[in-house]
């Protein structure tokens, strides 16, 4: 009997002699290139993870900057977005981080953010525009299924592009457990109307019964049109991330046709036990695809050649005592 075909692709593959573009161009020709993964979608926001100014817990632009040339060397308009979480003397002094919906300290920080990580060069040099998704034209979108409130708010450029790629860095996470391609779309959520660290989010999703920050998590997966998404493994933390744990040098690039899939594949890289992740008991539960591994295709490397055990984070429970606001 024909066994169902595989619909989720997951590759990985090694950045040999630090060629991190060629890696990247590697993995996503794995899942059958540019032209086959993004068919039908020609405006593309790229996302990558920028929470704070710090390049040891941020996406290496040189993974962006590969994903944003392959994509326009194949004829896409592409951009890049984010909204980073915080930045010192904007809404972070010291040990102490406070929650804002300021335009101008939203707006300050976000160009920090881009400045510091090379982003705004990046953008200049590629020739393509740079989004601060905290702030701008905010849009409603409803949410009938919604596990946090019954609609989303979110920057209108998202509603306009074909595809979201989410471009994280390999991070255990304190609140999620793992921070990867879906964890990263949290980053979606601007300030204007969530407060930096999100904060409204995760109170109101704390009262709904969520684990793990997975609600929030998942409605805005289901909010924006994903697909491909790049794992930079390039360099990854371990232990008490995402910005205080131990790096480890990974050296791969993990890429897959759905955030779902590459988050359970990279999980698992990471030696987690896919059942041990919040939003994927959730998703699995709301039956999102893929529900098991048996279901992903696997191109590349396979897990067990580049599987490290990480040093898995002290989990806490989101709470918002103690943040004041600026």
């Amino acid at each position: 009997q024909n066994k169902t075909p595989k619909s989720d692709i997951v590759s990985f593959v090694r950045v040999k002699n630090d060629q991190v573009f060629n890696a990247v161009k590697e993995a996503i020709d794995l899942l059958g290139g540019i032209p086959e993964v993004t068919s039908g979608q020609n405006r593309i926001l790229l996302k990558p993870n920028l929470v704070a100014p710090d390049r040891n817990f941020t996406t290496n632009p040189e993974v962006v900057r590969a994903v944003a040339k392959l994509m326009k060397d194949a004829g896409k308009q592409v951009m890049i977005g984010e909204g980073s979480a915080a930045a010192e003397s904007f809404n972070s002094f010291g040990d102490e981080q406070f929650i804002t919906k300021k335009k101008d300290i939203l707006d300050g920080m976000q160009q920090y953010v881009f400045d510091t990580l090379g982003y705004t060069e990046m953008a200049k040099a590629l020739n393509i525009p740079l989004i601060n998704l905290h702030t701008g034209e905010i849009v409603e979108l409803p949410l009938n299924d919604g596990l946090v409130a019954k609609s989303v708010k979110i920057h209108k450029k998202l509603t306009e592009v074909d595809l979201v790629c989410s471009i994280p860095m390999m991070k255990t996470h304190v609140l999620a457990t793992v921070t990867l391609a879906m964890k990263n779309l949290i980053g979606l959520y601007p300030g204007i109307e969530y407060y930096a660290l999100r904060s409204w989010l995760h109170d109101k999703a704390l009262e709904k019964g969520s684990e793990g920050v997975a609600y929030e998590i998942i409605d805005i997966n289901r909010s924006v049109r994903t697909g491909l998404s790049v794992i930079d493994a390039t360099l990854a933390m371990e232990g008490n991330g995402p910005t205080a744990g131990n790096l480890v040098d990974m050296g791969l690039i993990i890429a897959g046709t759905s955030p779902l899939a590459a988050d359970m594949v990279g999980a698992s890289i990471m030696g987690f036990d896919p059942d041990e992740i919040p939003t994927f008991r959730v998703a699995h539960k709301l039956k999102m695809s893929p529900l098991t591994m048996s279901e992903i295709e696997i191109r590349g490397l396979s897990i067990n050649q580049t599987k490290r055990q990480f040093l898995k984070p002290d989990i806490v429970t989101w709470t918002n005592a103690g943040y004041k606001e600026i």
